[in-house]
């Protein structure tokens, strides 16, 4: 039988809960392509914040634009607006495995490999927002400021939850997002706006949008610096920067309808690859370990910073254990690695994953 990422029983609600934080889970599931609202995984630093749309306003603050606007919900959505499936990506994503596979546990929450989705948000060009409000030329970052309460931790306030975006980054594809999957956004994914920085860390795309303050010196916060960089042995300023998600995949499990493997009889592999701002260019499938590679079929949209579905027929040769792996390559070359480099705080999980699976004898007659 398929053992999934998780090694758990999973929950009758779709999730694994890791205190306030859900983690998708789809146990076996043929995977859509666009993720429900309702099992799209959820990380918050803080409580959600609880905001009234009719009095919420977004500023534009700092020394990079001409001067200081405020904006209504509705004055936002009045601005030409756009619709784009893309993903959104916990920067811990795959955490656990750093344990699971390579010896190494590390600190936060335990994510499997369920801290990602892909939704249709609606919302408008970052870049429209900041030229209306007079960018200057000499504008190097947009600090992004969340309204979610200010984050304690060991008796420090670090205030709001926010984080530098470069201004290439803002004005290239950065959408302020008040929809998802044709709704309102949920209170859980930043009510009324957030940002969304297709196939960057998670934490780039700051929930319940209050500030973008736009200035013409690099400036930090906690969430680049403190965390959400890497730490550790081998890493420094000039390496440590976390943006672009790299390269993964997984498999999602088998279309034999016992929900496993039997010598003999063809079974159909699935599951899916991404790889932050590129798209895929091939995904490769181990029965045996890694020794031998075969190369699966992409099915369906295969667009960068989304994901692609993958699928390769398997007839199983022997009964017992079998150590399935999965790897993939995008389209600029990067390939998942046999381990992901080691970081302080479990950032980045890149290795390609091992599943093992129990192959059933056939059954007699």
């Amino acid at each position: 039988m398929l053992r999934d990422h998780f090694g758990r029983p999973v929950a009758g609600d779709h999730f694994v809960h890791h205190g306030t934080d859900l983690e998708t889970v789809w146990d076996g599931e043929e995977v859509p392509y666009l993720t429900p609202t309702e099992r799209f995984f959820v990380r918050n630093h803080t409580e959600p914040a609880v905001v009234d749309a009719a009095s919420w306003r977004l500023l534009v603050t700092g020394d990079g634009v001409h001067r200081e606007a405020t904006y209504t919900l509705a004055e936002l959505q009045s601005f030409s607006s756009q619709t784009q499936e893309l993903a959104l990506e916990c920067t811990g994503n795959g955490r656990r495995l750093f344990a699971d596979q390579q010896g190494q546990a590390r600190p936060g929450t335990q994510w499997g490999l369920g801290a990602i989705g892909v939704a249709r948000w609606t919302g408008v060009p970052l870049g429209t927002i900041l030229r209306h409000a007079g960018l200057l030329e000499s504008a190097v970052q947009v600090m992004a400021v969340g309204l979610d309460e200010p984050y304690v931790d060991d008796g420090v306030n670090h205030g709001r939850v926010r984080r530098p975006v470069p201004i290439s980054k803002a004005l290239d594809d950065v959408l302020i997002a008040w929809g998802m999957n044709g709704e309102p956004l949920p209170r859980d994914h930043g009510f009324p706006a957030r940002l969304i920085v297709p196939g960057w860390v998670g934490i780039a795309s700051i929930k319940w949008l209050g500030e973008l303050r736009v200035t013409t010196t690099a400036e930090t916060s906690p969430w680049n610096t403190k965390w959400y960089r890497m730490h550790g042995i081998g890493w420094s300023d000039t390496n440590s920067a976390l943006d672009r998600m790299p390269v993964m995949s997984c498999l999602d499990g088998t279309s034999d309808p016992n929900g496993g493997a039997t010598v003999g009889r063809k079974t159909r592999l699935r599951g899916r690859a991404w790889a932050g701002e590129a798209s895929i260019s091939r995904v490769e499938v181990s029965t045996d370990g890694g020794r031998r590679w075969a190369d699966a079929t992409l099915v369906g949209r295969n667009e960068p910073s989304c994901w692609v579905a993958w699928t390769l027929p398997w007839t199983p040769e022997r009964a017992g254990s079998h150590d399935l792996v999965v790897r993939a390559t995008d389209s600029t070359g990067r390939r998942q690695p046999e381990r992901a480099p080691d970081n302080d705080d479990g950032y980045l999980f890149s290795a390609a994953v091992h599943y093992p699976i129990d192959v059933a004898c056939r059954a007699a007659g």
